[in-house]
């Protein structure tokens, strides 16, 4: 496929490498012995790449972006409450057309942290306040460790998933052992580390790419083995598509809107709108391997693999309008339509 293609069609490079890793779990999915390897190869994976998004995270970029507590408190609750609510709200919609574990797959993303590189990269982009960028994406990448498995265990709650306060602790321990630590670690070496990991961002590009693409690999292979593709209709995923894009079309003009009546700069509310609409694949996914343990995790993360694709997509085009804006243009005659548009 050639490169003017793929911009025409908004459709990374990234992107294709996920559906071939679908494409191949589906064909020739990891089985039998080959599976225990596979997982703690993708576990490793998962530990490198957090300690490096701690190794990356600046301690002046924290106390540069933390001192905007009421920015931070909007993003949060668009993060973790709005968009929860909006999952629940709009039950009696979508439950009818998707199958139980594919609506179960649209709440467990709404639970989800924001995601960190592209939402800080939109707002650089769309000249945005970065430093609050920074810390409110990196902060919800952190409180999502804990905050997403409260959620799953009161939003998800049955025989199948965390159902009760002991197992959800015992969740949010070992996903504090495999994401926290490791990025802690990474933090804490930064004297020693960051240098080498500023000089080497194709590093950086590689482990964040694949390990996902490796999580993506193990969960649907153990979906295939369980008879994903026969248990889920075409209309399903279809379902999931338009579920993606209400969801986000909403939580954009909401976004747009708080910001507005709370009074935040421009700058603040398209750090707001970024940081507000964004759910984290490279967290949801090992995540989900442990909060759905044993259950059909290829379908409860595919409807977090499309959003995923259409909040790169739809913010991509709000980013670069919004960047073109003159520099001299008064903060209080920016134009609302430059955040609705493109939804």
């Amino acid at each position: 496929m050639s490169q003017s293609l793929l911009r025409f069609l908004k459709i990374d490079r990234f992107t294709l490498l996920l559906i071939v890793a679908v494409v191949i779990a589906s064909v020739l999915p990891a089985h039998g012995r080959g599976m225990p390897v596979a997982e703690l190869v993708t576990n490793l994976a998962i530990a490198l790449l957090f300690f490096l998004h701690g190794s990356r995270l600046s301690r002046q970029a924290i106390i540069a972006g933390a001192t905007h507590w009421r920015l931070h408190l909007v993003i949060f609750s668009c993060t973790f409450i709005l968009f929860p609510l909006l999952g629940v709200v709009l039950r009696p919609v979508l439950e009818p057309m998707l199958t139980p574990d594919l609506y179960k797959g649209v709440i467990y993303l709404c639970v989800l942290p924001a995601t960190v590189q592209s939402a800080i990269a939109f707002t650089s982009i769309a000249r945005g306040n970065i430093p609050a960028a920074v810390c409110s994406a990196s902060s919800s990448s952190i409180l999502g460790i804990f905050i997403t498995p409260m959620l799953v265990n009161l939003l998800i709650a049955d025989s199948n998933a965390t159902a009760d306060s002991h197992q959800a602790l015992e969740a949010i321990w070992q996903i504090t052992l495999q994401l926290l630590v490791p990025f802690a670690l990474g933090h804490f070496s930064r004297p020693w580390t960051s240098g080498f990991i500023g000089r080497h961002g194709s590093l950086m590009k590689f482990v964040d790419q694949g390990s996902i693409l490796l999580v993506v690999y193990v969960a649907f292979s153990e979906a295939v083995n369980e008879g994903l593709w026969q248990k889920t209709p075409i209309g399903a995923l279809i379902a999931v598509v338009i579920a993606s894009v209400l969801l986000l079309a909403i939580v954009l003009v909401l976004t747009s809107l708080i910001g507005r009546l709370m009074g935040f700069s421009l700058e603040d509310r398209i750090t707001l709108v970024f940081c507000g609409s964004k759910k984290s694949l490279a967290s949801g996914l090992p995540m989900a391997q442990v909060l759905f343990a044993g259950q059909a995790v290829g379908a409860i993360i595919l409807p977090l693999m499309i959003f995923h694709q259409i909040q790169l997509m739809v913010c991509a085009v709000i980013a670069a309008k919004l960047g073109k804006r003159p520099e001299e243009i008064p903060v209080d005659q920016d134009d609302e339509t430059l955040l609705k548009k493109p939804v």
